[in-house]
């Protein structure tokens, strides 16, 4: 990937910061030849990366959340990374339904960042964290 552009912004993994990152992650893919119901996507697979990161991989506790945006001619990429937890079984993770919080949550975090972009990657280490990219192909020669 020849990146064209990017940006790194890293803040805590507080809920408030769940818009504030979906926001800044929606202003940067703005500058490509994306429709308004791709960049909702886009957003939408953003806030519920961080939210994982906010909810699951800091259990109760605080830490920082990474955001990484960057893009070529063909695809942007988007990463989360946080230093918390980990997830111990991706599979399982990625599953409808399965949460580490099941009196409050669905379950379907990692479900919709899966349909929403159009590659997701997932690496996770059990007490070190998880680092999520997910990339979204630019259309060429929209017209």
């Amino acid at each position: 990937m020849e990146v064209k552009n990017w940006v790194r912004l890293e803040f805590p993994s507080e809920s408030v910061n769940v818009l504030f990152a979906r926001t800044a992650v929606a202003v940067f893919a703005s500058q490509l030849d994306m429709t308004l119901e791709e960049i909702e996507d886009i957003k939408v697979a953003v806030s519920e990366a961080v939210s994982n990161c906010v909810i699951h991989a800091y259990r109760n506790t605080s830490g920082n959340i990474v955001l990484e945006c960057r893009y070529s001619l063909e695809e942007l990429e988007i990463s989360v990374e946080d230093f918390g937890c980990g997830i111990p079984d991706i599979v399982q993770a990625a599953e409808a339904g399965y949460t580490t919080v099941p009196e409050e949550r669905m379950g379907l975090g990692l479900v919709f960042i899966h349909e929403l972009m159009d590659h997701v990657n997932i690496a996770s280490e059990v007490g070190k964290g998880t680092k999520v990219i997910m990339t979204k192909n630019i259309p060429q020669n929209r017209g």
